[in-house]
């Protein structure tokens, strides 16, 4: 209920003069358009681009939508400023259109279609006081963005960013990408949320005393609601936080003569959160020292979660720390700061927030861990095997030195579903061979734990005296192998068990199996002499399987691990697709580096949405370029450390290759032909 004093009094507000006004001023807007819009066929191109944009992005979905009517008004302005020319293409309109939402920022510099001088007009500045977004119409009286919030245009500045990032990249699916490829919240935040029900925001109303805001709005307390609480998330998440946007469901139609639907029947009120990765998984919420005046207001705003505390180099500080052990938990710490704030703050209690973050996060979960989900175990194995190279790197004994030690295994990758768990073998379960170095179980005693072994690829140093026979190498390295178990066992007391093509190293609970590789040995596999006595270099079976095993796993190991470090959420990624994979019984279809590959894929070419900061948004990217990718005709290309210059697939290479770079570029623009004219004439049917 309101206060008695607005219930008896309804003056005139900024928003009920705008819903009037935009009554009284559509003929005028649809004179104007089509005075602008109607000579040039590039102008109704480049706006029906720009629809199907905003559609794609939902950018234009319910009550405070940027629509495609702004659209169309904002390619009005910029003509009438001279940004956009009417002999323009469809293209170039939506360059300018994009360049000009990336640039400028409505929310603090607002324009206007007005070019009168007359001096009773209200300011911009009038109508920046009344409205977030600002942009008036050619009356110099109706904001255009009345109904748009802060938030919603802030969307669109974020969205025109990368739309321009991606046409400057010159890539031949660019617009493919930009206009063809919906991005819906789901999978283009990395967390989301629903409020609801609705009629809980009028509680938050009273808690934040939203009097004003509520008569502006005719008593829609959701959209006098709105405003404040998105303030309030992005003050809490800080630097967690990189979008905050929201999305409300259309007002449905009603007949004239009934009631019009009530705000609390309209669904939930949705909230996407983009994320930064550096700053997620903090635990610490650091505020002023103590003697310092806005020491009050962080303890005003964190209410009972603030607290005083002293740190190392001796000061005393206000902050907050948030329950969190694992990983897993630690990427939850955004919904701990929602619902503390919202139920602070606003009066709505934790079971109005619907938080979806980490919904398929417990498929990744082990039997006997329940509370975290493997990233721990992969990191605790990642640093057994760093403390085992440089282990190998110090050996001293070996006739030749080691010159690179690479890991080969989806552990050491951070992308194994269910990381092996370090094991303490009970020694009473087992018999000691001795001359064997060998622990044999009991047949008396319980099966052991299985831990898998991990490969390690131990590469030694060229020399002469290395035979060119590649029998001959295998009897070499089956020597090295024997010897390296010798000297891990003697100067580091690892227990070792050596075989002809590896070596089984038991560390800290974990088992590596070391192979010692020669770097020309593919390289001999591939030589094949005639009777002549001719000799031909050709690819075989074991060259091939040599090759990938010693130099391209490793090489892409060591990728995959330097991508994991720039973007912790790869690993949830990979793991939660090749577990998806597997659940369908395809396992033997797809390795686990094909998997792998797909999965980094959505992290080095992310476009047209940023690389993913949670597990569950990157699986369902990963989901939806599975079903939609043409596997057929197109290969998927991972551009790895930035190896690939350029496009891989056009300058400088070979005809047959540009030929497939200039039939892609063609099929593009027929299929962006086709879409335009289809677009002409479901929005222009009058021609």
């Amino acid at each position: 209920m309101l206060p008695l004093s607005l219930e008896m009094a309804e003056p005139p507000t900024p928003h009920y003069n705008s819903w009037v006004l935009q009554d009284t001023a559509l003929e005028s807007h649809v004179q104007l358009l089509s005075t602008v819009l109607g000579p040039a066929l590039g102008l109704k191109d480049g706006v029906a681009l720009l629809k199907v944009w905003l559609r794609q992005r939902e950018l234009d979905k319910g009550r405070g939508g940027f629509s495609g009517f702004l659209i169309s008004m904002l390619v009005a302005f910029l003509v009438s400023t001279r940004k956009i020319h009417t002999t323009m293409s469809g293209y170039q309109v939506l360059r300018s259109v994009l360049q000009f939402l990336a640039s400028t920022d409505l929310t603090i510099n607002g324009i206007s279609l007005c070019l009168s001088a007359d001096p009773t007009l209200p300011a911009l500045a009038d109508f920046h006081q009344a409205f977030p977004v600002v942009f008036l119409d050619s009356s110099g009286r109706l904001n255009l963005c009345a109904d748009v919030t802060a938030a919603t245009y802030h969307q669109v500045q974020h969205e025109a960013r990368l739309s321009m990032a991606l046409l400057d990249s010159k890539a031949d699916d660019a617009l493919q990408l930009l206009l063809m490829t919906p991005k819906p919240m789901i999978r283009t935040f990395d967390h989301v949320l629903h409020l609801r029900p609705l009629s809980r925001l009028q509680a938050a109303c009273h808690r934040l005393k939203l009097w004003p805001e509520l008569q502006d709005n005719g008593g829609d307390y959701v959209s006098a609601a709105l405003g404040p609480l998105t303030t309030l998330l992005e003050q809490g998440l800080g630097s967690r936080l990189h979008l905050l946007a929201h999305s409300r469901p259309p007002v449905p139609e009603w007949d004239i003569s009934q009631e019009p639907p009530k705000h609390k029947d309209s669904g939930a009120l949705t909230l996407g959160l983009l994320l930064r990765p550096e700053g997620l998984t903090s635990v610490l919420e650091l505020g002023p020292e103590a003697d310092q005046p806005e020491a009050a207001d962080f303890r005003q705003f964190w209410g009972s979660r603030s607290e005083l505390r002293r740190f190392q180099d001796g000061a005393i500080r206000e902050a907050v720390v948030w329950e969190a052990a694992s990983m897993f938990q630690k990427r939850l710490i955004p919904h701990q700061v929602v619902t503390h704030l919202l139920a602070l703050h606003a009066d709505i209690p934790d079971t109005c927030v619907h938080y979806a973050g980490s919904l398929l996060d417990s498929l990744l979960q082990g039997l006997k861990e329940s509370s975290n989900t493997g990233e721990e175990a992969l990191a605790a194995a990642v640093r057994c095997y760093d403390d085992l190279s440089r282990q190998l790197w110090g050996l001293e004994g070996l006739p030749l030195t080691v010159s690179a030690v690479q890991g080969a295994h989806p552990v050491l990758r951070y992308t194994e579903v269910f990381p092996p768990a370090p094991v303490r073998p009970a020694y009473s379960f087992y018999e000691h061979l001795r001359e064997r170095a060998s622990l044999v179980p009991r047949p008396d005693k319980p099966c052991p734990a299985y831990v898998e072994p991990m490969t390690v690829i131990c590469h030694l140093e060229g020399s002469g005296q290395w035979p060119q026979d590649a029998e001959a190498i295998r009897r070499v390295r089956a020597a090295f192998q024997l010897r390296l178990a010798e000297l891990l066992s003697q100067q580091h007391g690892l227990r070792c068990r050596a075989a002809a093509t590896h070596t089984d190293v038991l560390k800290d609970g974990f088992v590596f199996r070391i192979r010692v590789a020669y770097q020309r040995e593919p390289q001999i596999l591939k030589e094949i002499r005639s009777p002549e006595g001719m000799i031909t270099l050709r690819d075989t079976p074991a060259s091939l399987r040599l090759e990938r095993d010693t130099r391209q796993l490793p090489l892409l190991s060591s990728a995959l691990h330097g991508l994991q470090q720039q973007h912790p959420a790869f690993s949830g990624v990979a793991r939660l697709a090749k577990r998806w994979v597997r659940a369908q019984l395809l396992g033997e279809e797809f390795t686990d580096e094909s998997l792998d590959l797909v999965a980094a894929s959505l992290f080095l070419h992310p476009e047209p949405f940023t690389p993913p900061s949670s597990p569950q948004v990157g699986f369902l990217r990963f989901l939806f370029l599975v079903s939609t990718f043409d596997w057929k005709n197109t290969p998927l290309i991972v551009n790895l450390n930035s190896e690939l210059t350029g496009r891989p697939w056009g300058q400088g290479q070979t005809p047959k290759r540009a030929a497939l770079r200039a039939g892609r570029v063609g099929q593009a623009r027929g299929c962006l032909g086709r879409l335009l004219g289809f677009l002409r004439a479901s929005l222009f049917p009058d021609g």
